[in-house]
């Protein structure tokens, strides 16, 4: 095993939101509109836009199952037991998932030097209220509120919690974005979606977004584009919806399972079809746990539309995805092949804590890196998002 001699930056942690995350700065006269806390049978549920979400089965989040509980399973379940026993039993929550003070004192003993912090229902509500734009903005300016006050964006130049941007409003995106810059975020996060706008759908790097995407690369800030829900149809082979559906304590195997890789390919290799970077050079993409198995074939489709429509791109289409985004493989990916898709300098830890997909123990992500030096290494286990967790703002 390598030794971690050097920092290590985790690309991808997240905490558990408090009660209040979406309310707290919400004006209790548009609740109904935006949000809401219902019970129903005696479990706390949200309501976004009057309907109940149930894409997380208890959102209150205590008690809740241990972090990297699931990690047999996708470790490709040898042992073939049910996914409820695998999970384990769910315990009080932990002071770390929502305190600052106490994520530091994890921290330490887990060996992490900072962390990216992204949220857990905040990547999964945009799509429940995606028809209503007005009601998006409301719910995550209110959201990004609770999060500067409870978490900071910088907090003790360790913990780098990263503001939630729609594009659902690209003038209201804008304003939530310099707010995000004055507030001193180096990274923001948005799901991996056509936006829905008052006037319908629209690719991310549609012209219509310019004006946020000319902002971000005058600030030289990262976008983050997590994994979430990005309402994708599975057109009848599946049902619809995040949660995935069970029989006999079994996850039932459908399409819907590769919904976030998915999702992840259409908006990066959209990002270069529609030549965004050539428009905004200084903007960074980083994908965080959204996989990375879609990369190859994303890659061969990029090769074949260069070579069917010679002149459209102004350089190799794969040399302009390598400049601009960054790939956080799934722990269980083949991080090797990444590598050599990538380079070693485009490819950034993230470990998933405290989520039950991810590692008990973040740094055990180094063991899947034995066959990368030293130097590769250190860069993907921190020097990489070190990187990207500066702004380079134009001069």
């Amino acid at each position: 095993m390598h030794s971690l001699a050097s920092p290590v930056f985790d690309a991808d942690n997240h905490y558990y939101e408090a009660l209040d995350a979406f309310t707290r700065h919400l004006d209790p006269k548009v609740g109904p509109r935006v949000i809401q806390w219902v019970e129903v049978e005696g479990r706390k549920y949200h309501a976004l836009g009057g309907h109940i979400s149930r894409a997380v089965t208890n959102p209150t989040f205590n008690p809740i199952s241990p972090a990297g509980a699931l990690v047999d399973y996708f470790r490709g379940n040898p042992n073939g037991r049910p996914m409820h026993e695998l999970m384990g039993t769910p315990e009080p929550i932990r002071p770390e998932y929502r305190d600052r003070e106490a994520r530091l004192r994890v921290m330490d003993t887990q060996g992490l030097s900072k962390i990216w912090l992204f949220p857990t229902l905040g990547m999964l509500y945009e799509e429940a209220l995606h028809q209503d734009p007005g009601a998006v903005v409301l719910l995550f300016r209110a959201f990004n509120r609770w999060l500067a006050e409870d978490w900071g964006m910088a907090y003790q130049n360790r913990i780098f919690a990263a503001p939630y941007i729609s594009l659902a409003d690209v003038n209201e995106a804008v304003v939530e974005l310099e707010w995000a810059l004055d507030q001193g975020a180096r990274a923001v996060v948005m799901r991996a979606a056509a936006p829905t706008t008052a006037t319908g759908p629209y690719s991310p790097a549609n012209e219509v977004f310019d004006p946020f995407w000319a902002t971000v690369n005058e600030a030289g800030i990262t976008v983050v584009v997590h994994a979430g829900d990005a309402g994708l149809s599975s057109n009848g082979y599946a049902a619809d919806g995040f949660s995935a559906s069970f029989k006999g304590g079994r996850v039932t195997p459908n399409i819907k399972m590769f919904a976030i890789e998915r999702a992840a390919h259409d908006f990066l290799a959209t990002l270069i079809l529609e030549k965004l970077f050539d428009r905004f050079p200084n903007v960074r993409i980083a994908s965080v746990e959204n996989g990375s198995e879609f990369l190859a074939p994303l890659f061969r489709k990029l090769t074949g539309s260069a070579r069917k429509m010679p002149g459209y791109f102004p350089e190799d289409p794969i040399m302009t995805f390598r400049r601009h985004v960054w790939i956080n493989p799934f722990w269980e990916d083949d991080v090797n092949e990444i590598v050599d898709l990538m380079g070693d300098d485009r490819v950034i830890f993230g470990s998933d804590w405290p989520h039950i997909e991810g590692l008990p123990e973040p740094t055990d992500w180094v063991t899947e890196l034995q066959k990368l030096d030293a130097d590769a290494v250190s860069r993907i286990m921190g020097g990489n998002v070190t990187e990207l967790n500066e702004r380079m703002p134009l001069p």
